[in-house]
């Protein structure tokens, strides 16, 4: 069965919406739009977390589809980034497009999970989710994304779309490799690791006679 795996860049506290640039997606009244910006320099290569998608199959939201496709072909035949996502092939989830004109695209027919579920089946390169944070909630509840590649960028917005909003379904997850920058954006990769396992430290602590049994000595000490 194919992989699919999701890469995606989040602030400190969570926030995914419009890393790269302040036009890329400002609803909700969201000001900060390229908030990555600053951060990047020669330690970090995007094709470690699959963010050119090559050697893997695209999976896009309509939102990041559109952006994608109104950047990516425009770009120098000589771009490396442009040449490997303009070459791959393109699955668009959206209740709304009637037709995709990217190069190697198509539309997801009915339910997206369902649809997506199905891709995993068949034979082929592995799947790749780039942004797309809706598509993210949903494929997470169904339990079908098989990687997270999450880079974390040092700053607060307080504010945005985030990777798992309310209603994410719980789950733990197992860290496989992770990697921090000169300008400090920290570059994890994680797995589904099962149920969350809840505990308590209370097992732990003295019980209220061994606690003053203890004070006792130290008085008579």
């Amino acid at each position: 069965m194919r992989r699919l795996i999701a890469s995606t860049f989040v602030s400190l506290d969570g926030v995914m919406q419009a890393p790269g640039g302040p036009e890329e997606d400002p609803t909700q009244h969201f000001e900060f739009g390229g908030w990555t910006f600053s951060y990047w320099d020669e330690s970090i290569d995007i094709s470690g977390a699959g963010f050119d998608s090559k050697g893997r199959e695209l999976v896009l939201g309509r939102k990041t589809y559109e952006i994608f496709e109104a950047y990516w072909p425009y770009q120098p035949a000589g771009d490396p980034t442009a040449r490997s996502l303009n070459a791959a092939r393109k699955h668009v989830a959206s209740r709304t497009l009637k037709s995709v004109k990217w190069n190697n695209s198509s539309l997801l027919q009915g339910d997206a999970a369902a649809a997506i579920g199905a891709l995993k089946k068949q034979p082929g390169l592995d799947l790749q989710i780039i942004g797309s944070g809706n598509l993210i909630q949903t494929l997470q509840r169904a339990s079908l994304i098989d990687e997270y590649n999450v880079w974390t960028f040092p700053v607060v917005l307080g504010k945005g779309k985030r990777l798992f909003e309310e209603g994410a379904k719980p789950g733990a997850l197992r860290l496989v490799r992770t990697q921090a920058s000169k300008s400090g954006v920290v570059m994890s990769a994680y797995v589904p690791a099962g149920d969350v396992k809840p505990g308590s430290f209370a097992n732990d602590a003295p019980s209220e006679k061994e606690v003053a049994r203890r004070k006792k000595m130290e008085r008579e000490g």
